[in-house]
């Protein structure tokens, strides 16, 4: 009996490994498709503002898995239960959130975290504070953060930051950046914005890599110099999107990649500018899959 399963478990083992060098990127495709693509709603406020319910219907209609909200829910705005339902007629989640410290204060900090927690977030972003790059600020906001996330984590829920160029400026022989990163756990979420940090005339696999494993979630985006040429619509510059895609997901642990659109083309509306960057995001992940 011992000798037969003996030399079953090597039987196996030996398959297992044929099968690994006949199809050596089997792995590689179910990894891309465990990374969903969300969509900024700030991207199409006005259009929220117009008529919510017609908007995230047609973002729905676009392909897109999920939705990060940035503080407007439409008529859902005293009823996340509802705005749930909502979301899981048009099989869109909440993927995360943006939302200020004004929201997370010590008396609004339970309310906001029940309203995210109905709505199904986990992950909510700090989208911005000045404290992020100023040398008497950095370490206070690190506080705060950390203080945060330790009660959020008792709700199963995580709070983190989202980062602009100014946290790339150079603090302490390093960035801004690395002094919030570094002096926070792995369990704080980091929300890299690929634009933001093109913009700065960083290397983001560089930074992917360099706190791997907190890139929850990470902002898709061109993020124009004035007069630079660029195309704000993504896909259609010369960007490494694949290399960056890959690092994302491999390196940072990335499980929602989120087109956010800022700026957009002559001629063309914020809806029609997010469909034509979904659409190219689209081929891009397909080409990474085959």
């Amino acid at each position: 009996m011992f000798k037969s399963s003996h030399s079953f478990l090597i039987n196996s083992i030996v398959c297992s490994l044929l099968l690994l060098v006949m199809f050596p990127f089997t792995s590689n495709a179910s990894t891309f498709e465990s990374a969903k693509v969300s969509v900024q709603l700030w991207s199409v406020k006005d259009d929220l503002k117009a008529d919510f319910n017609a908007t995230v219907t047609a973002l729905a209609d676009m392909g897109f898995e999920g939705l990060e909200f940035a503080g407007d829910f439409g008529p859902y705005a005293d009823n996340p239960g509802a705005l749930k339902n909502k979301l899981n007629d048009l099989n869109l989640v909440a993927s995360s959130a943006h939302i200020g410290f004004d929201k997370l204060s010590n008396t609004q900090l339970m309310e906001a975290l029940l309203f995210y927690k109905t709505l199904g977030v986990t992950n909510l972003f700090v989208p911005w504070d000045e404290r992020a790059w100023d040398p008497t600020g950095i370490m206070p906001l690190v506080k705060q953060l950390k203080e945060l996330n330790e009660i959020a984590q008792k709700y199963d829920m995580y709070i983190g930051f989202h980062n602009h160029n100014k946290e790339f400026e150079q603090f302490n022989n390093e960035t801004y950046w690395d002094a919030l990163a570094s002096n926070t756990p792995n369990e704080l979420p980091l929300q890299l914005d690929i634009g933001w940090l093109h913009y700065a005339g960083k290397e983001p696999v560089y930074f992917i890599k360099k706190y791997a494993g907190r890139t929850y979630a990470a902002h898709l985006k061109v993020r124009t110099h004035k007069d630079d040429g660029l195309n704000p619509i993504f896909g259609e510059n010369n960007y490494p999107w694949k290399k960056i895609i890959n690092s994302l997901i491999t390196d940072g642990g990335t499980k929602w990649l989120v087109i956010e659109q800022e700026e957009f083309p002559a001629g063309m509306s914020p809806l029609q500018s997010v469909a034509k960057s979904k659409a190219n995001l689209d081929k891009i992940l397909k080409a990474m899959q085959n």
